[in-house]
């Protein structure tokens, strides 16, 4: 357990569900918050700390009054931006939480230089695409958390239509963190067997629609955005780079040359381990899929186009 450290740049709802199941399954030796408003930092971290004795294997878990304090991470996990308002454009967002990740990431390079990080600040492919620029790190150790997530949601949607294999369930996720992600049912199964021998190719389409609006069903009744699910998402991505358990989870990867792209981060299959992504899978997609993915990865690009228009990567 010891050199298990985790740093987790963002104390709200997100980033603390991703603390806290990871102190309660004693995955790491040491889980470090840090946030603009030290102060919740502090209280999350004392909070959790007096879980742990239920744990399996004790965590410590601190809070970092600045990210000096936040030092020699296995692993940092940065959850920090500022949701979209109503009166803000898409390049507003984006500059304003390009600008949050640029402050993070220049501390995580100067005191954590050996971590690999993995993002979570949305828009979910753009921002791990400017963690890659800023930091300089090879391309296998910053990696995008959006397909455990999309993923786990489809596969709500899956039970709800078969009644059974809950636990059992596989399903795979590609494309961008947003409306131009692409369920792939076809490819998914349950227990083994697949999807397609199980439901029809409407429950399937349906099945694709809701996994779309699996966040923006969850913000209609909360009034916010999802936690538990993606803290999840989170922790088993961390504990598979800590196991090396070589694990395949979607995830948004830089891809240099794979289904015929270069410098876009999108999701794609991949295999985590010890030194982040070990592997990009390439599957095998059709036409159709082939037009949607790359919708998708327009869809990226258009957000990274902005960024450099406005000068952002030449400051």
């Amino acid at each position: 357990m010891i050199g298990r450290k985790v740093g987790i740049v963002g104390a709200g709802f997100v980033g603390a569900t991703a603390a806290y199941s990871l102190t309660l399954l004693g995955t790491c030796h040491e889980v470090i918050l840090y946030d603009l408003y030290p102060d919740i930092a502090k209280g999350k971290a004392i909070d959790m700390s007096q879980s742990t004795s239920y744990s399996p294997q004790g965590s410590i878990v601190t809070a970092a009054e600045t990210l000096a304090d936040m030092k020699d991470c296995d692993i940092v996990v940065i959850t920090a931006g500022v949701p979209r308002k109503s009166d803000m454009t898409r390049e507003d967002l984006l500059l304003i939480n390009a600008k949050i990740i640029k402050d993070v990431v220049e501390g995580i390079v100067k005191y954590s230089p050996n971590a690999i990080i993995i993002c979570v600040s949305n828009p979910l492919d753009v921002m791990t695409y400017v963690v890659h620029k800023l930091s300089g790190f090879e391309k296998h150790r910053v990696i995008g958390m959006a397909g455990a997530l999309d993923a786990s949601r489809m596969a709500y949607q899956i039970n709800k239509k078969v009644g059974f294999g809950q636990g059992q369930t596989r399903a795979i996720v590609i494309g961008d963190h947003g409306q131009n992600m692409i369920p792939l049912p076809e490819i998914s199964a349950v227990g083994g067997i697949p999807l397609g021998q199980l439901i029809t190719n409407e429950d399937m389409e349906e099945i694709i629609e809701k996994t779309k609006e699996g966040g923006a069903e969850i913000v209609k009744y909360l009034g916010t955005s999802a936690y538990y699910a993606p803290g999840r998402a989170i922790s088993i991505m961390v504990q598979a780079i800590l196991d090396d358990s070589r694990i395949v989870v979607p995830s948004s990867a830089m891809l240099s040359g794979e289904y015929g792209y270069e410098d876009v981060t999108v999701g794609v299959p991949v295999v985590l381990g010890a030194k982040g992504i070990e592997q990009v899978i390439e599957i095998d997609l059709n036409d159709q899929l082939k037009e949607k993915f790359a919708k998708s990865v327009g869809s990226i690009k258009e957000g990274i186009k902005i960024l450099e228009d406005n000068g952002f990567f030449d400051k």
